[in-house]
């Protein structure tokens, strides 16, 4: 769970900066490996979250406290991605997904012989989503990532392109095999957009190569509160380590850029 110190650390930070708009010292990612190609895609988590680190409320609700400027941030985002990959839970929140809506950056894409929007694949074991739900709707192509029996409802369904079986290891998606397989089949970029039990998974696997994160000018607080990266938690001395790669404030909000800082074995 992330730590009030580091807030504080941007707090002194910006009593030196201009108001309302400044940009933080940019650093260059510093990795302790050499970057070398790998058989996977590059993965970019992107989360919003309060200033007490909490993605929504107790209720796991959808979470409408960032800003249009944070809006704008997911939407830059998107527009580099191949796929973005988020969990059931995530889904029945919101009902919808982010959409990239900017001319300009629709454009880039075209230009890039790029499909309008991302593949938005849904990660659910259980396959139990809403088929009536707002997102079946959207102008976007559509996975689901499931198991034999969370496929079996959709199998006579054309809401999804494709129900893809995901690969499994001790009872638990195989992320390796399955971001692995999602090379192989063109995706270049993933772009993950939660929740934190999903986060935390790719994050046990040493999957996350980006987190990009905009803290938000409230508390939530709440043992039981989502977090960025829930799941069961590392010990200290694995906990995985990030490199600041730029930092932003707009208005009250802190837009964040990390890098996963890998030590070469």
């Amino acid at each position: 769970m992330l730590r009030f110190a580091y807030l504080s650390a941007l707090w002194r930070l910006e009593q030196s900066a201009p108001p309302l708009l400044h940009r933080c010292s940019t650093v260059a990612i510093q990795l302790s490996s050499p970057v070398v190609a790998v058989p996977r895609p590059h993965i970019t988590t992107i989360l919003a979250m309060s200033a007490d680190g909490k993605i929504t409320d107790a209720r796991h609700g959808a979470a409408r406290f960032p800003s249009a400027a944070d809006g704008r941030h997911l939407e830059q985002c998107l527009s580099t991605a191949d796929a973005t990959l988020f969990g059931a839970n995530t889904l029945r929140a919101y009902g919808t997904t982010a959409l990239i809506t900017n001319p300009a950056l629709l454009e880039q894409r075209r230009q890039q012989n790029r499909s309008p929007q991302p593949t938005h694949i849904v990660c659910s074991r259980s396959g139990q989503l809403e088929p009536t739900s707002r997102f079946f709707s959207q102008p976007v192509p559509r996975w689901l990532l499931t198991t034999p029996a969370g496929a079996a409802p959709w199998a006579a369904s054309r809401s999804f392109e494709r129900v893809w079986t995901a690969p499994a290891r001790d009872g638990n998606f195989d992320w390796a095999a399955i971001v692995t397989e999602l090379k192989t089949l063109g995706f270049q970029h993933l772009v993950v957009m939660g929740g934190g039990q999903l986060v935390a998974a790719l994050v046990a696997a040493d999957l996350i190569d980006e987190l990009w994160l905009t803290v938000c000018p409230l508390i939530i607080g709440g043992h039981r509160t989502p977090t960025p990266c829930d799941g069961e938690g590392f010990a200290l001395a694995q906990a995985p380590a990030l490199t600041l790669i730029s930092c932003q404030t707009i208005d009250n909000e802190v837009f964040l850029k990390y890098g996963r800082q890998r030590v070469s074995a």
